[in-house]
């Protein structure tokens, strides 16, 4: 029988057969009706005495002489097709049997076994919990040096960068099946002993046809079609699924074939990034197709989307542009020492949205795309990476200026990361208030580190001028009163208090310049 024209008989929270309509009730008030005689039944003292009766030619299913309900011909099921009586012999052991199963579950003995037994089978939860936690950390111990995982943050290379990736939705895998074995082990053991238990199997059987009704009514309108909960449940769980096979396999394409082609990391990670777009257009397609979408019912959905997003998220269109010409163009790649605005650090990944920098700090700082093409970008590593940092020294007038050219060019020579070619450079800036200002200038190519080397040379610098006793002067300035007149209007009294100070500085000086012999 089709089970929208039939509803069940149940006993318990068990299932015995379903029925059809009759000519004065629908199939679910029918079933009602048959299922509070039951219960009531179920409830008194007698003893059960079902029994077949025919009226008017019909079986009719009696308890204790109480007529329950009639057998009719769209009650048959295979193999009792248009034989009620024998139908009716069926269910009526049925009866039988689901009523003295509820009486005898209603008992003290089976209650106090039931409870003995729910215990156990929690503990033993419990237990299998620990091990399935034990079994999924050996298997990640031997499967993650199969991936030559590495596991380090600070290793900046692409090999590390790739590895590191690997290992993360490597372990994400497995957190996300061991959860899932669990909560179904849990599940199991809940609706066990829910079964266990009369009133909480009937409990359990309502919930559970009401969650199943929810799920399957084709209620939602989607892709020209009316869908059910599980089946919208399903398709996200589909895309899902895409965007991990997407990832993966762009990370293998990332790590096992464009790492041989020895390109730039820029260049992989712009193929890497379309090869994962693409095969997310291409599968979203396919998974809309197989499921029945009518794609010409979604052009009107995304015609509205580009309405909202033309007023709506004019940021996000902007952004996405941007990476576009980004990833394309690609002035700049991932790997590039970069400042943009306030922040200077090296590019970890470019996507649809933002891109990733990664300060000397170890902070990430998400940038949106748009900036890259709106405002000045300083890459220093773009086309060559050997780029020429300044290096400020002052020192005193008494001093040398060639003694200080070579001590600058002896503290350039001593530092490994400074290159030979081009030499390094000493330009006489000027003359300032308290020094003579001299600028070092040097070339690298590794622009990440400048800021180490700048620290390493001052004190390489520190050191030189130092061998050559080279003084660094302090700013300093000399204020001389005159003696007479002050070029300046004041009181009488503050006048003499800066005399009388005056007197007593200059006593002093003179008592130790006596003192010390001159």
């Amino acid at each position: 029988m089709d089970n929208d024209k039939t509803a069940p008989v149940v006993v318990d929270g068990n299932k015995l057969f379903r029925l059809a309509g009759s000519e004065n009730l629908e199939p679910k008030e029918r079933a009602k009706k048959v299922n509070r005689e039951l219960e009531k039944f179920i409830q008194s003292e007698e003893a059960p005495r079902v029994e077949i009766e025919t009226k008017d030619r019909s079986p009719v299913i009696t308890i204790n002489g109480k007529d329950l309900f009639t057998v009719t011909n769209n009650d048959t099921v295979p193999p009792y097709n248009a034989d009620r009586k024998a139908q009716a012999n069926f269910w009526r052991q049925e009866i039988t049997r689901a009523i003295n199963a509820a009486r005898r579950e209603r008992s003290a003995s089976f209650i106090r076994y039931a409870s003995i037994v729910s215990t156990v089978i929690v503990v033993l939860g419990a237990v299998c919990h620990k091990l399935l936690g034990g079994l999924w950390q050996i298997a990640r111990n031997r499967l993650t040096p199969l991936l030559g995982s590495n596991q380090s943050t600070d290793d900046e290379s692409s090999n590390g960068k790739n590895d590191e990736e690997q290992y993360k939705t490597f372990n994400f895998l497995l957190k996300s099946t061991l959860i899932l074995v669990r909560t179904a082990l849990w599940v199991g053991i809940i609706l066990y002993i829910s079964n266990l238990f009369p009133l909480t199997r009937r409990w359990s059987f309502n919930i559970t046809n009401q969650i199943l009704y929810s799920l399957t009514a084709k209620i939602l309108p989607f892709g020209g079609k009316s869908s059910s909960v599980i089946e919208i449940l399903i398709l996200a769980c589909l895309f899902c699924g895409l965007f991990i096979v997407a990832g993966a396999a762009t990370n293998i394409l990332r790590s096992r074939v464009l790492r041989l082609l020895r390109i730039s990391r820029g260049a992989q990670e712009a193929a890497a990034v379309v090869f994962k777009y693409l095969i997310i257009a291409i599968g979203g397609i396919i998974l809309l197709q197989i499921w029945g979408v009518d794609l010409s019912s979604l052009a009107i959905l995304a015609s509205a989307l580009g309405v909202g997003i033309g007023f709506g998220f004019q940021d996000i269109a902007k952004n996405f542009g941007s990476g576009i010409v980004l990833i394309f163009e690609r002035p700049i790649q991932v790997g590039d020492f970069i400042k943009v605005g306030d922040h200077t650090g090296t590019v970890e990944q470019i996507g649809a949205r933002s891109v990733t920098i990664r300060t000397l700090d170890r902070v990430s700082i998400i940038v949106p795309n748009s900036r890259f093409l709106e405002s000045e970008v300083i890459n220093w590593s773009h086309g060559n990476p050997i780029s020429r940092i300044h290096l400020p020294v002052g020192v005193s007038y008494s001093s040398n200026v060639y003694l200080v050219k070579t001590a600058l060019l002896e503290a350039a020579a001593k530092h490994s990361e400074v290159l030979k070619v081009p030499q390094p450079q000493v330009f006489f800036k000027g003359f300032g208030d308290s020094s003579l200002n001299f600028e070092l200038l040097v070339w690298i190519d590794r622009p990440p580190s400048q800021e180490y080397i700048k620290s390493d040379l001052n004190f390489y610098v520190e050191a030189a001028l130092e061998r050559h006793k080279i003084e660094i002067p302090f700013p300093q300035t000399d204020v001389h009163i005159r003696s007479g007149e002050l070029p300046i209007q004041i009181s009488p009294e503050v006048e003499q208090l800066l005399r009388c100070s005056l007197n007593m500085n200059n006593g002093n000086s003179t008592r130790n310049d006596r003192d010390s012999g001159y």
